[in-house]
């Protein structure tokens, strides 16, 4: 297990170096550059900021300096607004993950829960409505979900304002997020569970009585959570992060935000501290993924 775990630090740390280092040449590769507006400084007030900044030197020696910082723990600072990219990451991230955590505890219960229902009652009521609704959600994108629950709940019903830091405005932002989720956790659950109540030992556990609540939540659920965890990993990533497009529907000053304006505004520091933070995440959560399978099947062999 420590010699997998190690492994699987390394091929992180190589992942997030491959990465950024397409981004930064694609990034640098692009015409243009984060001093172009229309309000262009003269080319002597250019030529000085682009010496500040390193961009007057050629990309392969620009991204040398920038990895020796990045060790060191120096993203830089904004070309735009000046400020320190290591704190405006955490502040905007702290708001991401306040809603993305909520969001993927709802995903996560709800999920598990109604999958569970529909496998236990499948072709019964329950469970049509439960696939009806899964199907429902899955298709729709969270951009337009977001939208018409602005629409009603903010607009014509008044109950919540477009976006505050109250507790009460967190509830669309965090229904925007799950739906996607919670639908697909619903119908990856109902089917790991119907081929888990297929096996031996659940048919074993009714045999001798047992309450069929008690076999689909007890026995069968914890054998079915394997297709669910690989899929909760990225997930969670993506959510803590916050969908690009719900953050601008609410006016979220989330981390995701953050990243949609850095690319606007060419703010290549930005850009390449966003992305490293959103890369190492990801791979971070998968990585917890494998080691939780261990903790729900001790079965499972990373040798």
């Amino acid at each position: 297990m420590k010699r997998y775990v190690i492994k699987r630090i390394v091929l992180a740390i190589v992942t997030v170096f491959i990465i950024s280092a397409i981004t930064f040449f694609a990034m640098n590769a692009i015409p243009g550059g984060p001093f172009n507006s229309e309000k262009a400084p003269s080319p002597e007030v250019k030529a000085v900021l682009l010496e500040r900044y390193n961009l007057d030197k050629p990309v392969v020696q620009q991204f040398g300096i920038y990895v020796m910082n990045v060790l060191k723990g120096d993203f830089g600072i904004s070309l735009k607004t000046g400020r320190d990219i290591s704190n405006t990451i955490m502040e905007s991230f702290a708001i991401s993950a306040k809603i993305g955590g909520m969001a993927v505890i709802v995903a996560l219960f709800f999920g598990l829960v109604l999958g569970s229902i529909a496998a236990l009652m499948r072709n019964k009521l329950p469970d049509r409505l439960i696939v009806f609704i899964s199907t429902l959600f899955t298709a729709v994108p969270s951009f337009v979900l977001a939208t018409l629950l602005l629409l009603v709940f903010s607009i014509w019903l008044g109950w919540v304002q477009v976006w505050s830091a109250t507790e009460t405005n967190y509830v669309l932002p965090v229904i925007s997020l799950a739906m996607y989720p919670m639908a697909y956790i619903t119908r990856l659950t109902k089917t790991s569970m119907l081929d888990a109540l297929s096996q031996d030992y659940v048919r074993t556990a009714k045999a001798k009585g047992v309450t069929p609540w008690k076999v689909i939540f007890k026995h069968a659920l914890r054998n079915a959570l394997i297709p669910v965890i690989t899929y909760v990993g990225p997930m969670t990533a993506y959510i803590l992060t916050g969908s690009l497009v719900v953050e601008s529907v609410f006016t979220i000053g989330g981390l995701g935000s953050k990243f949609v304006t850095s690319i606007t505004n060419r703010d290549y520091p930005m850009i390449m501290a966003t992305t490293i933070f959103l890369a190492t995440l990801m791979v971070i959560m998968n990585l917890l993924s494998d080691i939780i399978y261990k903790v729900v099947d001790p079965r499972i062999n990373f040798d």
